[in-house]
């Protein structure tokens, strides 16, 4: 008689799997954006419709630090910008699964459970990637330029993406404790306050003493700051240790978020089943 026995997977073939489930899960995403084009659509043309308001609506009574051309200050925080929104989307349909019941459908299946926020958070990164080339091209339309090295520009765009990867999380996070969808718009209007009072739309040194102060320690003011300076464009300076090393507060900001925000979101997805 013969005994039918399932064959040890080595860890190659595990880690294997792992990327085979959490592509699957990045398709299963993929999918939707041609399922729902006018969604995706709405989300990639806002930040320009934003872009070219401030630009030619307001841009003409906007004084840049230091002087300069606005369009140049204002792109590169708009980028910044661009990187915070879109989350509530990750986050509502984080939300519907779990109240349909899709995710507990895949965690009965012979697949790694953390495929599902891998293949989330990976289709979220490429829906930033196509919504940043959209507004860099945007940005050069209206008379936006980048002076500095092709290296440089590679640099800004990491750090572009690195915030967003943080801010991902932070909104995986929140959408699996918020657990239901209508509870993600209270988080979203989160993202206004906190974009407004940061360095996307006027310098720190411009604003009231208690306000400026924090906005120099907005982890996106690190971001357009080091991103300005990267990119060759005005408003980079400012006396305090915050300007002078947005730098490293461009990398240690979502490095810090990310370090909080990862473990919470993988505790709480791990809990869900209990």
């Amino acid at each position: 008689m013969t005994t039918l026995t399932t064959p040890a997977r080595s860890a190659g073939s595990d880690v294997g799997w792992w990327l085979a489930d959490s592509w699957n899960m990045t398709r299963r995403e993929l999918a939707h954006w041609a399922r729902r084009p006018w969604q995706l659509t709405i989300g990639l043309t806002f930040p320009v419709m934003m872009l070219v308001m401030f630009a030619f609506f307001f841009g003409g009574g906007m004084r840049v630090t230091g002087g300069g051309d606005y369009k140049e200050f204002l792109v590169p925080g708009m980028l910044v910008l661009t990187m915070a929104f879109g989350l509530e989307g990750t986050m509502t349909a984080l939300t519907q699964d779990l109240n349909t019941g899709v995710v507990d459908r895949f965690r009965s299946m012979p697949m790694a459970p953390s495929a599902v926020l891998v293949g989330r958070s990976v289709a979220d990164m490429l829906e930033s990637v196509v919504s940043l080339l959209i507004m860099v091209g945007a940005g050069l339309a209206i008379g936006w330029r980048w002076h500095g090295s092709l290296a440089a520009a590679l640099a800004a765009v990491g750090l572009l993406l690195l915030l967003r990867f943080s801010m991902l999380w932070c909104g995986i996070w929140l959408g699996l404790i918020a657990g239901r969808p209508e509870l993600v718009m209270a988080v979203q209007i989160l993202v206004w306050p906190v974009s407004f009072s940061s360095a996307v739309f006027a310098s720190p040194e411009s604003m009231p003493s208690v306000l400026g102060v924090i906005a120099e320690w907005n982890p996106m003011s690190a971001t357009a700051t080091a991103v300005r300076d990267l990119f060759g464009n005005p408003g980079v300076g400012g006396a305090s240790w915050a300007a002078e090393h947005a730098h490293l507060l461009a990398v240690a900001w979502p490095l810090a978020l990310l370090a909080i925000a990862f473990p919470m979101a993988a505790a709480r997805f791990r809990g869900l089943s209990h």
